[in-house]
């Protein structure tokens, strides 16, 4: 018997059971495939500020607070394992494709200045000096300066090292179900596909969009798949092509971004179908990224296609994610990130490891609280 069960050892997971083990409370994971859900397609920007949508503004809060944590995150993981994590400054540049795709960026520079975030409107020649490889059809522009970029495959792997360091087991076998102690009672375990209980007095439910599908009767647990449709390329051929910060823009209304990496690796995406995780790469997918990515880097064109990859986000019905206590003794919840998991990995893994030892997390992830989802009774109350 452990201590914790993580349920899910993506980057989420690991992290958790990461913060768990300084505990000094013996974890084991459970993961057919650690690492091969959502952070095996995630990009990795660390982004709050252009992340910041109409209607967010909890999420915001949330994805701000974890930004800040992130330099620490980092350093400490790094010290650690000797890994090299590609986390690094590199702003965010935001272009607009035409007249329309302007409009939208200047309401979200409103916003964004509403919230005193430091972002700022440039104009295209500005742009075109921080990032030469700039179409020639661009009519806006906005910088944040602040932003940062991580590699989520060597986070991942850099934190299956930590956990080995730590004498984590991660469980190679896939979760069919939790245990409880009777219908409906505390939760004391998962039970694997080979029919193995893993027992402990607390399970921490991490598994991206299929949470869900193994939350006990009466959790109420609504996370969903939402597609991502994600290209990676090669650029270390071509010494010509280079990108230094992190292109994000609007095409005709569409999202799109270029992520492009120390090693050469640019990574393009993404598209957002809310669609089943059936991790199959679409001919209008790819295109529809290539396409609107080409249009504000042209160079792309001459750049090897590597991989191709589909993956789903966790989403939740207001965009937060669920981190903490959810009712159900035994239970603590980590799920439904969304498009944010990698910028908000520092943050859930300290409010769980938090929740587990104190009884509750600590008030900046307050908005995050999954009892908002719980069934009301008389007087609205959850």
């Amino acid at each position: 018997m452990n201590d914790v069960v993580v349920v899910g050892c993506g980057i989420i997971g690991a992290a958790v059971a990461w913060r768990l083990s300084q505990l000094g409370l013996s974890v084991t994971c459970l993961d057919p495939a650690p690492g091969d859900g959502a952070t095996f397609a995630a990009a990795g920007m660390l982004a709050p500020v252009t992340e910041a949508e109409f209607g967010d503004d909890e999420l915001t809060a949330l994805n701000l607070e974890s930004a800040r944590d992130w330099p620490a995150f980092a350093a400490e993981l790094a010290d650690a394992t000797g890994t090299d994590l590609g986390f690094r400054r590199s702003g965010t540049l935001t272009v607009a494709f035409d007249a329309g795709d302007r409009q939208q960026l200047r309401r979200l520079l409103d916003l964004r200045g509403r919230l005193g975030l430091p972002t700022e409107e440039i104009t295209v020649e500005a742009a075109r000096e921080l990032e030469p490889l700039l179409g020639p059809r661009i009519a806006g522009a906005a910088w944040a300066p602040d932003e940062h970029q991580v590699d989520p495959r060597q986070v991942h792997a850099a934190l299956l090292s930590a956990l080995a360091d730590r004498g984590v087991d991660v469980v190679r076998r896939r979760v069919v179900a939790l245990a409880e102690e009777s219908s409906g009672g505390p939760v004391i375990g998962a039970v694997d596909d080979h029919g193995t209980t893993h027992r402990a007095g607390v399970v921490v439910l991490a598994a991206g969009w299929a949470s869900r599908q193994l939350a006990p009767s009466a959790v109420t647990v609504p996370t969903r798949p939402v597609k991502g449709q994600v290209l990676r390329l090669d650029a270390q051929a071509q010494p010509a092509f280079s990108l230094d910060r992190v292109v994000r823009g609007f095409v005709q209304a569409r999202q799109v971004y270029l992520v492009s990496r120390a090693g050469g690796e640019v990574v393009v995406g993404a598209t957002s179908e809310e669609q089943p995780d059936d991790r199959r790469v679409t001919a209008g997918g790819a295109f529809a990224v290539l396409r609107d990515a080409r249009a504000l880097v042209p160079g792309i064109d001459e750049l090897p296609l590597v991989e191709l990859t589909a993956r789903a986000r966790p989403g939740s019905p207001d965009n937060l994610p669920l981190i903490g206590g959810c009712g159900r003794p035994g239970l603590v919840l980590a799920t439904g990130h969304y498009r944010n998991g990698i910028l908000l990995t520092p943050l859930t893994a300290a409010a769980v490891a938090t929740y587990v030892r104190d009884g509750a997390v600590p008030d900046r992830a307050a908005a995050a609280d999954p009892r908002r989802f719980a069934p009301t009774v008389s007087g609205g109350r959850p």
